[in-house]
Formats: structure tokens, sequence, C-alpha cells
């Protein structure tokens, strides 16, 4: 591995993606502090294109980057700061994520255990804005510091900074795309001290019943989410896949009524803003896909909401099957599904 801020060149990042995907970065940088970053300023400002990676779990490498890779390794873990309401945890942005949920709850600042075992890093969680079981990212965040690239500086961002939307901000929304110019280091979380079990989701809800569990503590909940996620989704290092691979869709209440009518057994969850998320999966299922194989590649046969690569797959079968199941979704419910997983290099990707 490069130390300090040596790159590498025609670096393979098959390892560093969990789809296994093959691809090759031109430059490539392991990032273990914010001050390799101004040296890399200073010497490759004209890099054409940069890529900042974490820990490769919500990617599809398309092909090959010929930009620079930023790959973030920045580690720390420290209780910030604390008020009557509080704890303000910072980590950096190159920390697993499960396991700094974990070490939260082990020191008792509870509010991060329904977002277990999602995989990533902390410098990922707010660009995603990862939301599982009830909860969002957003709703603990406080502030974020970032690197900008392109001056040289270190920028704080707040909250409303951020812009959340569902599985979004920022970084990744249209007319900002400030992923790759600036580049998180750190991340500070607002857990607070009366703190509030979130168990209400189906799924979670049943778990806990069958533990007969009616008032969890934050670790109980954090077990049962790690136990559902287990059952529904498949390990990496087995069934190298990104997770779940589309979005819920939020619909119109009119678009939600129309699918009702069509399909009186469709799932429906109103939100707050009047909006009406889909299931995704649901929607994979109804059109055959669930457990189908297109190619190297398919949908899992346990959950439809997943895209696997059974092996020696390329960005090119991902990109055929991410289309294929849009195609049929779109046809049966008038429905667009988009992806969740972030496409490198973006050019070859239009959906």
């Amino acid at each position: 591995m490069p130390t300090t801020t040596d790159l590498l060149s025609g670096f393979s990042l098959a390892a560093s993606n969990t789809l296994a995907l093959p691809s090759r970065a031109a430059l490539y940088a392991r990032i273990t502090s914010a001050k390799q970053l101004t040296a890399l300023v200073d010497r490759y400002a004209l890099a054409p294109r940069r890529f900042v990676l974490g820990s490769g779990s919500n990617l599809v490498l398309t092909g090959d980057f010929d930009g620079l890779v930023l790959h973030m390794a920045i580690s720390s873990r420290a209780l910030a700061d604390e008020d009557a309401d509080a704890w303000y945890v910072r980590a950096g942005a190159g920390e697993n994520w499960h396991d700094f949920v974990q070490w939260t709850l082990a020191r008792g600042w509870p509010g991060l255990e329904n977002l277990a075992l999602i995989p990533g890093t902390v410098g990922a969680a707010p660009i995603q804005n990862i939301g599982a079981y009830g909860l969002e990212v957003a709703e603990r965040f406080h502030s974020l510091s970032a690197f900008d690239m392109r001056t040289g500086e270190s920028v704080r961002f707040d909250r409303a900074a951020c812009r959340f939307d569902y599985r979004d901000s920022v970084f990744k929304q249209e007319g900002w795309h400030l992923d790759g110019r600036f580049v998180i280091t750190e991340v500070t979380f607002r857990l607070p001290k009366r703190w509030q079990a979130i168990a209400d989701y189906a799924e979670l809800a049943g778990d806990l019943d069958a533990r007969g569990i009616a008032r969890p503590d934050a670790r109980q909940i954090a077990n049962a989410v790690i136990a559902v996620r287990r059952r529904k989704l498949p390990d990496p290092a087995r069934f190298p896949n990104a997770g779940s691979f589309f979005h819920n869709p939020l619909v119109e209440a009119v678009t939600a009524e129309r699918l009702r009518a069509a399909h009186p057994e469709i799932k429906l969850y109103p939100q707050p803003d009047d909006r009406v998320k889909l299931a995704a999966a649901w929607l994979i299922e109804q059109t055959g896909w669930k457990g189908r194989d297109l190619g190297p590649v398919g949908m899992y046969e346990k959950q439809a909401l997943v895209l696997v690569n059974h092996g020696g797959a390329t960005g090119a079968d991902v990109l055929a099957l991410t289309r294929a199941v849009q195609r049929d979704v779109s046809e049966k419910f008038g429905v667009k599904l988009k992806p969740e997983p972030v496409f490198q290099p973006s050019s070859t990707a239009s959906f």
C-alpha cells in the first residue's frame, strides 16, 4: 500500500468493491490523514478526474477509472462534546460503519442501533443518507468536515448544508455533485440522551416479539436488526453484492391510488410529506426477477432487491441487468426504479 502521499498507477480496484467487479485506477492513493490531501492538491491539481472510495459497498465499477482514486482510511473515534441533551461523537471517514455503531453502544451512547450492520464507512454515511428500520443517518447527524480539493481548505457542513433527502444529500444531488470536490474527513453525530426506541418497523418488531422483548433497549434493537439483516441479505464474501440495489420509489398520492386500484395487493407506505413509498423488492418480485439471472449476475433468491455477482461479472453485466429490471417494472407498473449504488465511471451509465 502507498504511504503518505505516494501514488500507485494502474491500481486494481477488484478487491476494493463488494460486487468484485474488475477495474483499474490510473492513479490511486490511500488516505490516512487529512494532511495528505493538501499535498495531493498541490501535486495533482490537474488530475482529469477524482473519485472518493470508501469500502466500495455501494459502488458499481463500469470500467477503468482514468483519474485519481482517493481511498479513505482515516481512522479515529472520540467523544467530541457533551451537553444536557446529547453526546456529540466524532469519527474518521475511514472507520467501518458497523464497528463504529457497536463502539457507541458499548460506551452507552445509544441512537444508531437501527443502522447496525449497514456496510460501508462513516464518511460515506452522510453522502448516501443511509437508513434502515425507521431511522436515517440525517436524524443523528450534527456536522462534518470536508477537504475542498479545489481550494485546498477545510470546510464544515452542518445538517442544513447537507440538504438531506431520502437516500440523498448535497453530495449527490442534481446540479451540485460535490462528491469528488469535497472529500469528507470526519463526521460528528448527535446522540440524544433522552433516547426513545424505534422498533415499530414490521420485520424488526416481529423479531423482537419472537424473542419475547416488549420494551427493548438499544443493544437489543441492534441485535434484532443484525439478525434480520443476516436472514435477508447475502454475505458479500460468498455472494458479491452491493446491498439493496434499488431505491424504494417515492410517488405522489394520486399515483399510489392508481396503483392500488390496478394492484390491490401492492405495498404502500404513506410519508410525512404526503408522498407514498413503494416497496421496490415487491415490484421486482412481481415481474419475476427474484432469483432470476441474466448472465453471471442475478437478483438474489432470498431478497429481490439485492443484485449478486455469481462470478466473473463485469460492470457491463450489471448495467444490462439493471436496465432489464427497470424496463420490466416500468412496463408493468409505470414506475421507474432508480439504482442506489454510485456508478463509476459515471459517464458510461445512464438511467
